[in-house]
C-alpha cells in the first residue's frame, strides 16, 4: 500500500484485473478513479516475501515484484516501485468474520448463479446445507476448486489445495539410476480431493459452509459425500529370522515374544461377509488387484473364512500352525487379506 499525489486536472474511471498461476504478471489497461491530492493505492497478493525451504530458495520470488507504474498522467509515466510501501496481513473478510454464522446475515452477500459465474481468485463463497442421515463419515469433495480455506458453522476445516499430479504413470522400472519421476502414480489426479467434516460440528439443517478461494475455482462442483466402506485390505509380514529365534529362547531369555497379527474391524452395524482374497506366502499386487505368488498356503482362504466371516472384527496370527504347515521354508512370508463387508444380520431363533 502506498500514497501518490495527483494534480487537480486528472480524472480516471475505476477497474480491476488479476494474474493467474500460469501468468503471474499482469497489466491493467483502463482508467482508474483518482482525485486531486493524495490517493491511496492498494494491491492484494496471496503471498508476500520469500520461501524458507527448498533448493536455492533465496533466489525464488513471491508476491508483488514490480514494477508498479501509473501511465497516461499529464506528466507521463510515474513509477511507484521505489516509493515507501506498507503491508498488512489479513483480508477484510477475515476481519469481518465472514465464516461465522452470527456475523453472516449482516454482510451484503451477492446472490449469483454458479452456472454463469466465471471463476476468479480471492472470492468468498457461502451456502447452507442439511446434514445427511446416518452415521457414516462425511467429507467435502473439493475437486473443482483451486486453493483456499473452508469453514463449516464457523469451525475451520483447514486449507485445501487441489494441485494435480503430472508425469507418466504408464511405465514403471527401477533399473538404472534412480530419478524422482520413476514409477509415478496418480497422474492427472488431485493430490487431495476429500476433506473430513466431523458430524459433531453439524446441525440437522441450515449448516453454514463458507469457502475462500484464492486462485479461482468452480464452487458448483463442491459436494458433501459419505464414506461407505464395503471392503478392506490388510497385509502383515512375519518377523525376520532373528526375531523368530527370540521365540525359541535363543536370544534375550526372559523376554516375551508376540507374533504379529492381521486385524480386521468394521463400522458398527457391519460384518465380514466374504473373503475376496487371502494368501499366506509371497502374494503380489496391491489392494483390489492381489495375486498369488510362487509361495502360497493352500489353506489361506479356509483359515480366514473360519476365523472372520460373520464377525464385526477378527484377528489372525501370522504363524505356520494357523495354515497347516510352512508353505515355503526359509522364505520371509506375509499374510495378505482382502475382505468384503455387508450390513450385520441378527439371527432370531424361533420354535413352533
Amino acid at each position: 500500500m502506498t500514497s501518490v499525489d495527483i494534480g487537480e486536472t486528472e480524472s480516471f474511471l475505476h477497474g480491476s484485473t488479476f494474474g493467474t498461476r500460469q501468468n503471474r504478471r499482469f497489466t491493467y489497461r483502463g482508467k482508474i478513479n483518482l482525485h486531486s491530492g493524495t490517493n491511496r493505492i492498494a494491491l492484494l497478493s496471496v503471498a508476500v516475501g520469500l520461501p524458507n525451504v527448498g533448493g536455492h530458495f533465496e533466489s525464488w520470488n513471491t508476491g508483488i515484484l514490480g514494477p508498479v507504474a501509473l501511465h497516461s498522467l499529464s506528466q507521463g509515466k510515474r513509477d511507484l516501485s521505489w516509493q515507501k510501501w506498507t503491508y498488512q496481513v489479513e483480508l477484510r473478510g477475515e476481519a469481518m468474520n465472514l465464516a461465522y454464522p452470527t456475523n453472516t446475515p449482516s454482510i451484503g452477500w451477492m446472490d449469483t448463479s454458479l452456472t454463469v459465474q466465471k471463476p476468479q481468485p480471492l472470492t468468498w463463497h457461502k451456502t447452507y446445507f442439511d446434514a445427511p442421515e446416518g452415521d457414516e463419515p462425511l467429507a467435502l469433495d473439493m475437486e473443482g476448486m483451486g486453493k483456499g480455506q473452508i469453514w463449516v458453522n464457523g469451525e475451520s476445516i483447514g486449507r485445501y489445495w487441489t494441485a494435480f499430479a503430472t508425469g507418466d504413470c504408464d511405465h514403471c522400472s527401477y533399473t538404472g539410476t534412480y530419478k524422482p519421476n520413476k514409477c509415478l502414480s496418480g497422474c492427472g489426479q488431485p493430490t487431495q480431493r476429500y476433506y473430513h467434516v466431523p458430524r459433531s460440528w453439524l446441525k440437522p439443517s441450515q449448516n453454514l459452509l463458507v469457502i475462500f478461494e484464492e486462485i479461482g475455482g468452480n464452487p458448483s462442483a463442491v459436494s458433501l459425500v459419505k464414506r461407505s466402506v464395503s471392503g478392506v485390505c490388510a497385509e502383515v509380514s512375519e518377523p525376520p529370522s532373528e526375531y523368530q529365534e527370540l521365540a525359541t529362547g535363543k536370544l534375550w531369555k526372559g523376554q516375551t515374544f508376540h507374533r504379529p497379527k492381521v486385524h480386521l474391524k468394521w463400522s458398527p452395524g457391519q460384518a465380514i461377509s466374504a473373503i475376496k482374497f487371502a494368501s499366506f506366502g509371497t502374494p503380489l499386487g496391491k489392494c483390489g488387484r492381489y495375486q498369488q505368488g510362487e509361495c502360497h498356503a493352500a489353506t489361506s482362504y479356509a483359515s480366514l473364512e473360519r476365523k472372520c466371516v460373520g464377525k464385526a472384527r477378527c484377528a489372525v496370527t501370522i504363524s505356520n500352525t494357523n495354515f497347516g504347515k510352512d508353505p515355503c521354508p526359509n522364505v520371509l512370508k506375509r499374510l495378505t487379506v482382502e475382505a468384503v463387508c455387508s450390513p450385520e444380520t441378527s439371527l432370531t431363533s424361533w420354535k413352533p
